[in-house]
């Protein structure tokens, strides 16, 4: 047993490029873990910095100073995360309210129908199990309402430091992208010249993040800007909220789906009930479903993450159960890390050249 150890010990981790790898990879987890909270603006003007590299770099390309560049894309950045929230977030956040004054409706309405259903199926469906399910539901829901209001009055003490942060973000953003070859560089001499393994997965990390979140951005626009529509034209009330999460459903491949379509199927069974609009509404949400999953996505990630269902589902587990939201948030982008290291462990070591030896 320990001989089957040793062999497979030496064959991964007998190179020295291995080795460097796997402590790149304790170290940076020990620091996310330890300082990830204090550190957090540091990673979103990373994230913000890596995604507008690319315009910065194309404008650099064609003449334009790089600080110049800089400076234009994140203005544009900041004007477009303006306009996107005077024209979005007001009317979500309107419907949003709208909805939550109805919840009680939408919940006294499905108590009718509940304790309906032993009248019309005596034989199947008791009485006392219906009122112990809704006891049961009702407390869970007042318990959840004291949840929110304890979060939403503990949130107040982060706004100031929510400004701190609209105001060191965009400062980092602009200093990330002016100077990257500095701090390219400067990682460059800290990392260890046997870097082999790392280079490979960095390469390969770059291609694969760069393709997905492109992709998600389309996936995401296209999904949500479709689905209001069709909520819209088919009179459904909260279109642009459901619209909307509908679109950043997509984010959580098949459990966001099945999630979202929890609230869209609510809000249409109150407004419609069992009827033919419910139906047909349902319908059409299904067939931007299928759409979204057979036509779009192989369109958009022909060349981004391969990952099998079962891993995504995986990865959406236990990065999620590691760091809530934004676990699952980069749940694909981490399983796609995972998987450019395994890929790089399992590459064979490469013969080295004798330096006396004279090339052929």
């Amino acid at each position: 047993m320990f001989g089957v150890f040793d062999r497979w010990y030496k064959r991964k981790f007998s190179d020295p490029n291995a080795m460097m790898l796997l402590l790149l990879i304790i170290i940076s987890t020990v620091v996310l873990l330890v300082w990830g909270g204090i550190l957090m603006p540091v990673i979103v003007a990373a994230i913000i910095a890596y995604l507008l590299d690319w315009p910065v770099t194309r404008l650099n390309r064609r003449g334009m100073n790089r600080t110049l560049a800089t400076a234009l894309t994140l203005v544009v950045f900041i004007l477009v995360s303006i306009l996107l929230l005077v024209g979005l977030v007001p009317v979500i956040s309107k419907q949003s309210v709208n909805l939550a004054q109805e919840l009680p409706l939408i919940w006294d309405s499905g108590q009718r129908w509940l304790t309906s259903l032993p009248e019309k199926y005596p034989d199947l469906i008791q009485v006392d199990y219906i009122k112990n399910t809704m006891d049961s539901v009702n407390e869970h829901l007042v318990d959840l309402g004291q949840q929110v209001i304890s979060v939403s009055v503990s949130s107040i003490g982060n706004l100031a430091a929510l400004l701190i942060y609209m105001i060191l973000v965009p400062l980092m953003v602009f200093f990330m992208l002016k100077d990257k070859q500095i701090f390219l560089q400067s990682i460059s001499n800290i990392l260890p010249k046997e870097r082999r393994l790392i280079t490979q997965v960095g390469e390969e990390m770059n291609l694969q993040i760069a393709n997905y979140i492109r992709g998600k951005v389309i996936e995401i626009i296209i999904v949500g800007g479709v689905s209001s529509a069709a909520f819209a034209f088919m009179d459904l009330r909260y279109s642009l909220l459901l619209g909307v999460l509908v679109g950043f459903s997509v984010l959580i491949p098949y459990i966001g789906a099945a999630v979202v379509t929890i609230p869209v199927a609510i809000v249409a069974l109150f407004q419609f009930g069992l009827s033919s609009e419910f139906g047909y509404l349902m319908l059409v949400y299904a067939i931007i479903q299928a759409l979204d999953g057979n036509l779009l996505v192989p369109v958009l990630f022909s060349e981004a993450v391969s990952l099998h269902p079962l891993y995504i589902i995986i990865a959406v587990l236990v990065f999620g159960g590691m760091w809530g939201f934004w676990g699952v948030f980069f749940a694909i982008p981490l399983a796609t890390l995972v998987k450019a290291v395994i890929t790089a462990w399992s590459t064979p070591v490469p013969e080295q050249v004798d330096e006396e030896t004279p090339l052929a």
